[in-house]
């Protein structure tokens, strides 16, 4: 009897918690969700001595083209809505030097540059930020270009030296994107 009582109590409260405690489930919310996030990343780093610089006479002493696959599924292309190239440069060399930054499509057409004209002997870092979307540049640059071409360019000549103990040119570089996901 004692069974029978505990398991009809049982069975009573389960079914008292299963009723009070449900609500008819709205699934309608998702489509007043607004998602967009902000992306960072680093995007790439130059680094040079004054030696370096000092040993090319002519032309550019570093010169390299990278890969920038950021855009390359349509998915996350479609959904950019704004983005931030920022812009770091510090140089203690005393060479006054010319960096250069384009913007390369899949067929490697140059589609945006950007030319940094660097003084000797900076006191600080310099920082530039570039915006792309409604209130910079177009958002295809950021979206059609498929690497960047990275050219630094003495100005100088090639026999100063610089009173820094570590003379040397750093450009970093990194970017934030701001999606609509949904």
């Amino acid at each position: 009897m004692k069974r029978l009582f505990l398991r009809l109590l049982t069975g009573s409260a389960l079914f008292c918690i299963l009723l009070s405690c449900s609500e008819e489930q709205d699934f309608d919310q998702f489509d007043d969700l607004s998602i967009t996030p902000t992306v960072a990343s680093s995007v790439f780093y130059l680094e040079s001595d004054e030696e370096t610089i000092n040993a090319v006479p002519a032309g550019p002493f570093y010169y390299q083209t990278v890969n920038f696959d950021a855009f390359n599924e349509e998915y996350v292309a479609e959904r950019l809505l704004e983005g931030t190239m920022i812009y770091e440069i510090e140089n203690t060399t005393s060479k006054r030097l010319q960096i250069g930054i384009e913007f390369l499509d899949e067929g490697g057409n140059v589609i945006d540059v950007e030319l940094f004209s660097i003084e000797p002997n900076l006191p600080e870092t310099f920082t530039r930020e570039v915006a792309y979307g409604p209130t910079g540049k177009s958002l295809n640059i950021l979206t059609a270009t498929d690497g960047l071409r990275i050219s630094g360019n003495n100005q100088s000549d090639t026999n100063s030296v610089s009173n820094a103990s570590e003379p040397k040119v750093i450009l970093r570089s990194a970017a934030e994107f701001l999606f609509r996901l949904k």
